[in-house]
């Protein structure tokens, strides 16, 4: 969770609205996403790095879910 708020700078109440199929498409962890910003209303597009995208990765693998689950 700390890699994945360095690398977007959303808030906590953002990180934790986030579902599995807004970082990961077909299977993989996406590169880049854009979330709607609770407190603007506006979308923030961000690049998920190297070692965010494996750390999601491994978190994914060890928790059973769908896309529509909450990803923390």
């Amino acid at each position: 969770m700390f890699n994945l708020a360095i690398d977007s700078k959303l808030r906590g109440c953002d990180l934790v609205r986030l579902r599995i199929s807004d970082v990961v498409l077909g299977g993989t962890v996406r590169l880049r996403t854009s979330i709607i910003q609770q407190k603007t209303g506006r979308p923030v597009p961000f690049e998920l790095t190297d070692p965010t995208r494996e750390a999601l990765t491994a978190w994914l693998r060890r928790r059973p879910s769908g896309d529509a689950d909450w990803l923390f």
